[in-house]
C-alpha cells in the first residue's frame, strides 16, 4: 500500500518521527505491539521500522528513524529527503516480537530500540500488568520519547544516560531470577549479548529480543549440497554451499518475498514440511527453532540431506 507522510519531527538528536497515513483518509491495518512496517523509499530500498504509536489509532501509523552516519544511505534519505506530503510504500504490518501473556514485565531499551517497546509499555498498562523500563542511551538529549514516557509514567521508567551514569546495571535488575517475569529486550548488539548473558540463569523462555542487525553465527553445519522439495510445484532444486535457499528456490521460478536477505526482518518466513533446517536467523525464539516448522531461506540452511517446504 502506498502511505502519506503527515508529519515530520524531531523527536530527539539524530532521531526523527514520521506519522504516515492513507492518503484518502482510510483505515490502515491493524497491528499489535512488536509490529513493524516495511517502507519503501524513493529510491527504492527496503527499510524495516518498528511501530511506535498508538495501536489503538486506526488511521495513522508512528515510526522513528535513526540517523546512521555509518549506514547504508536509507536513514539519510529518511531525515534530509522526505517530507510531509511525500508518498512511500508500505508492507506489513508484520510481528516476530510479540508481547505475551505475563503477569510482570521487565522492558530494556538501548538507544532508538525504545521504539518496539513504547507500545508494549502502553498494552502492559492497559492490562493492569506489574512493569519497569530500563531505557539506557548515550545521552538524554540522544534518547527518543523520553520526556512522553517520563510524563506518562514516572518512577516506573528508569533511565541510565551513559555519560551520566555509565552503562545500564543490568547485575542489579537480572541477578536473581522471576517466575513470574518476562523480559523483552531492543537495541544494539552488545546490550542484546549483555542481556542475554545475564538472562542465561533465569527460566527457558523468560527473555524476548529485536535485532536491528544479524547476530553473528557459527559456520553453517553442512557444508555439502542438500536437496530442498517444494511441495506445491513438486519441484526438487539441489542448494550447493555457495548458494541460499531463497536464491536455490527463486531459481527454479518459486518467488519468494523477502526484503533485508539477512534474517532480521521476517519478510521470507517458510512453512516446513519436513526435515530439521539449520537456524540462521535473528528473530525466532529457542522453542520455535526446535519445533521446525518454520524456516527463513534467505540465511538458514539444512541439517539433513533433504528438506520439504510448503512452496
Amino acid at each position: 500500500m502506498t502511505l502519506e507522510i503527515s508529519a515530520k519531527e524531531a523527536v530527539a538528536e539524530g532521531v526523527v518521527a514520521l506519522t504516515l497515513v492513507h492518503p484518502a483518509g482510510a483505515r490502515l491495518p491493524d497491528w499489535t505491539p512488536g509490529s513493524h512496517i516495511e517502507v519503501v523509499l524513493p529510491d527504492r530500498t527496503v527499510r524495516h521500522y518498528s511501530l511506535c504509536g498508538s495501536r489503538w489509532d486506526a488511521y495513522t501509523y508512528r515510526v522513528a528513524v535513526l540517523r546512521e552516519p555509518y549506514g547504508r544511505g536509507g536513514s539519510a534519505l529518511v531525515h534530509d529527503t522526505l517530507r510531509p506530503g511525500d508518498r512511500v510504500g508500505v508492507g506489513g504490518p508484520r510481528n516476530h516480537f510479540p508481547l505475551v501473556p505475563s503477569e510482570t514485565y521487565l522492558f530494556i531499551a538501548g538507544g532508538i530500540g525504545i521504539t518496539p517497546l513504547l507500545p508494549m509499555v502502553q498494552q502492559a498498562e492497559l492490562l493492569g500488568a506489574e512493569w519497569q523500563l530500563l531505557y539506557g542511551g548515550r545521552t538524554r538529549a540522544s534518547m527518543a520519547f523520553l520526556e512522553e514516557l517520563t510524563a506518562a509514567y514516572g518512577e516506573r521508567v528508569h533511565i541510565a544516560p551513559q555519560d551520566e551514569v555509565g552503562l545500564l546495571d543490568l547485575g542489579s535488575w537480572l541477578g536473581a531470577p522471576r517466575l513470574d517475569t518476562k523480559v523483552y529486550c531492543c537495541g544494539p548488539a552488545p546490550l542484546l549479548t549483555a542481556v542475554e548473558a545475564a538472562c542465561a540463569h533465569w527460566p527457558a523462555y523468560t527473555l524476548r529480543t529485536e535485532r536491528f542487525t544479524a547476530a553473528e553465527q557459527a559456520a553453517p553445519v553442512r557444508d555439502v549440497p542438500f536437496e530442498v522439495e517444494l511441495r506445491r510445484t513438486g519441484r526438487v532444486v539441489t542448494v550447493t554451499p555457495d548458494v541460499s535457499v531463497l536464491d536455490a528456490v527463486r531459481s527454479v521460478g518459486v518467488d519468494v518475498l523477502s526484503s533485508c536477505e539477512q534474517g532480521t526482518c521476517g519478510t521470507c518466513l517458510t512453512p516446513v514440511l519436513e526435515g530439521s533446517p539449520d537456524h540462521r536467523d535473528s528473530i525466532l525464539a529457542d522453542h520455535e527453532r526446535v519445533a521446525n516448522t518454520c524456516m527463513f531461506p534467505c540465511v538458514s540452511r539444512s541439517l539433513d540431506d533433504r528438506l520439504v517446504l510448503d512452496l
